[in-house]
């Protein structure tokens, strides 16, 4: 697969890494033209402006600070119309740990409307040390990662990207729903700014271990 990586922070090295070590092909951009050609030496790939990460990739990564975003979208233009794309950001200020968007609306949702093109939000609910774990599993159970999307090509890729990194997809809704994702990812940023460990989860649990000699139903 194809993916262009627009932005060469933690989150853009910590997911590409990954990807390029499963044998993906990338393309990164980042506004510090040295951070992102470090980045392309170590994934083995190629460096370009955003518009040309954008038209690279079969999907795109946006990995950038939102404050940020304006200025990215801007210079992507029209290249990721139609196309796939992975939104992990999140547009939460860190006074009050509250999302800086329109009630209701995500980050997500915004990036869909400017490019057109088709969003996933997903990994945006975990540190970038989190990704570099190899797989990212807890208590014995690996990590799933909730994602929301409207167009199932989009989601497909997405889905194939996830368990790459070892770790369980889980579709939570379309992307009306990605305001909730978002929402979640304050709580886990108020942790770390706090003095929680960078590799602070949520982690679902949808069954109960068997103890011995205890049925599951037993358990409370």
């Amino acid at each position: 697969m194809r993916i262009g990586v627009l932005g060469a922070g933690a989150m853009a090295d910590a997911l590409g890494t990954r990807w390029a070590a499963a044998g993906h092909e990338l393309m990164v951009a980042g506004r510090t033209q040295a951070k992102a050609q470090a980045l392309a030496g170590k994934w083995q790939a190629r460096t370009g402006t955003f518009r040309e990460a954008a038209e690279f990739g079969d999907v795109a990564l946006i990995a950038v600070l939102y404050q940020g975003m304006p200025e990215t979208l801007a210079e992507i233009g029209a290249a990721l119309r139609g196309k796939a794309i992975i939104d992990c950001n999140n547009a939460v200020e860190v006074e009050h740990f509250t999302l800086v968007t329109e009630p209701g609306r995500s980050m997500a949702q915004h990036i869909a409307e400017v490019t057109g093109g088709h969003v996933v939000k997903a990994f945006n609910l975990c540190h970038a040390r989190v990704w570099q774990m190899q797989p990212p599993v807890f208590d014995g159970r690996p990590l799933t990662v909730p994602y929301c999307a409207d167009h199932d090509p989009a989601a497909n890729l997405t889905e194939r990207l996830i368990t790459d990194l070892g770790c369980v997809p889980l579709p939570v809704g379309d992307l009306r729903h990605a305001h909730h994702l978002e929402a979640m990812a304050a709580i886990v940023i108020s942790l770390l700014f706090t003095g929680s460990d960078a590799h602070t989860v949520f982690n679902l649990v949808d069954h109960v271990p068997q103890l011995p000699g205890i049925r599951p139903a037993e358990v409370r």
